[in-house]
């Protein structure tokens, strides 16, 4: 069930004849979009597209006038279209739906506390989590017995 979730979210979708990108995760931009979402999602008058660029630019280092509002107009589309906002009615703002703002904030951690510190303990670059290399090393060596018995 779990892998038919994240294929929604990672693979491109179609929805009513309208097509939309995928949200590849650990991609910088999508990352980002995650991470913005979640500081919109008590907002009772929703966001607009300049209000989730403020927010979006500083997160992929440009300044807000190298981020169009065309950029963003494309990205809104995609988060629509996989779920993770809807527009509110006779306007031009977007509120954060609730599975939208749970899979943001489920992937976001994922990416900041295991992935990246995973990522870079396995590239032997020095961590502030000892315990992971640790534990690498150690799953490391039950895989090499396993191997070995199994040969």
């Amino acid at each position: 069930m779990g892998e038919d979730e994240f294929n929604k979210v990672h693979r491109p979708r179609e929805v009513n004849g309208q097509r939309a990108s995928a949200l590849r995760f650990g991609d910088s931009r999508v990352v980002a979009l995650f991470c913005a979402l979640v500081v919109f999602r008590l907002l009772p008058r929703g966001f607009s597209n300049r209000d989730l660029r403020e927010h979006l630019a500083p997160l992929l280092g440009l300044d807000l006038t190298e981020f169009s509002p065309g950029r963003m107009t494309y990205d809104l589309r995609r988060l629509r279209l996989h779920g993770f906002i809807e527009r509110i009615p006779r306007s031009h703002r977007y509120q954060v739906t609730e599975n939208g703002f749970n899979a943001a904030v489920f992937l976001s951690r994922a990416y900041a506390h295991l992935l990246r510190p995973g990522m870079a303990v396995l590239a032997g670059c020095p961590s502030d989590r000892p315990e992971l290399g640790r534990t690498f090393k150690r799953l490391d060596t039950v895989i090499d017995h396993i191997w070995q018995e199994a040969a």
